[in-house]
């Protein structure tokens, strides 16, 4: 078994953002150099609160597709592909669901957190497919062998629960599933532009890889400040300014410092710290945005790569499953195909 395989990926619920970028996305283009990396677009899991409306995600593969490879993921290196084209996943879901118990689940910190934001999707019924998701996860990660999984803080319980799963398929069926660990991620979480602590698709607070200049510039404009400071000459306060938090992603340690001193001196006005750091953004995102826009003319380039990874991904899925069902004692016919 390789114990140097990587597995990470999105939900296609909509184009990703600077949030996104910093991250996760930065990472792992350098990850791509030292793991065998493979990257799912999780479209499954997308239906599982998306269920009625498959277009949005049907629409989102491509888009995030294109914002892997424009922020720098080389599908030479890195294994793209997509989640609801390897039917192994599916599969071992079912077998995984007879190994942890609903009220498991249901303790779960990461899923109770995600139910209680969703409550206007599932209201008081939280659907299966949703509640289930965290197996369906574990699925996704032993299918590929993966023993690396980056993850934020918030998502740790997630990977706690697909090593549960592996140690109780262990004992059962004998040492047959890597026990993945979590790689935590050293950025903390981007905050939106209106403060919240999460920056996010359905939180209209976010800078996409893909704004254009005016978009960035107008979102920019509309950022929190710093509430007391009325007049240009007031002192300000950057500790609660998102200008000067996004100054401090986008720009130097000194201009960051900088752009506080005189804040905190009441020497630069928020008008013109906005248009300095839309001025900055845009030169960041620049690179982004035209490679994102040579594979926006060339469409069917984008879709060859996906199908590919999605090739390659299928093979070792496949090759994964045998060893897997052998253990479980369903290999009932060697070389039986309908």
């Amino acid at each position: 078994m390789d114990n140097k395989r990587i597995l990470t990926g999105d939900r296609p619920t909509g184009r990703l953002h600077i949030g996104h970028y910093f991250g996760s996305l930065r990472n792992r283009v350098k990850l791509q150099e030292e793991y065998e990396t493979y990257i799912l677009v999780a479209d499954v899991q997308a239906l599982t609160d998306n269920f009625n409306n498959p277009e949005k995600v049907r629409k989102n593969v491509r888009e995030v597709v294109m914002d892997y490879l424009s922020v720098g993921i080389n599908p030479e290196k890195a294994t793209i592909y997509l989640q609801s084209m390897i039917p192994e996943v599916a599969e071992l879901t079912v077998f995984y669901s007879n190994l942890v118990t609903i009220s498991r689940l249901q303790r779960n910190p990461t899923v109770k957190t995600e139910i209680a934001q969703k409550k206007e999707i599932f209201g008081e019924s939280v659907t299966y497919g949703f509640l289930g998701y965290p197996v369906s996860q574990a699925a996704d990660i032993t299918a590929f062998n993966a023993s690396i999984i980056p993850v934020g803080e918030d998502q740790l319980p997630l990977i706690e629960q697909c090593r549960e799963i592996v140690r109780k398929f262990n004992s059962i069926y004998g040492e047959t599933l890597i026990e993945p660990e979590a790689m935590l991620s050293k950025e903390k979480r981007i905050k939106g532009l209106d403060g919240n602590e999460k920056m996010g698709k359905s939180l209209g607070n976010a800078i996409y890889l893909s704004d254009t200049e005016e978009e960035i510039t107008r979102k920019v404009m509309s950022a929190v400040t710093d509430p007391n400071r009325i007049k240009k000459d007031d002192l300000g306060n950057p500790d609660i300014c998102m200008v000067a938090y996004y100054h401090n992603l986008f720009t130097s340690k000194d201009e960051y410092e900088n752009v506080c001193k005189e804040c905190r001196a009441g020497e630069r006005g928020c008008v013109a710290c906005k248009k300095q750091l839309a001025k900055d953004i845009i030169e960041y995102l620049k690179p982004i945005r035209e490679k994102r826009k040579f594979y926006e003319e060339r469409p069917e380039l984008v879709d060859n790569i996906l199908m590919e990874g999605t090739k390659k991904a299928q093979i070792v899925a496949k090759e994964n499953m045998k060893r897997i069902k052998k253990a479980m004692k369903l290999d009932y016919f060697e070389d039986f195909h309908i």
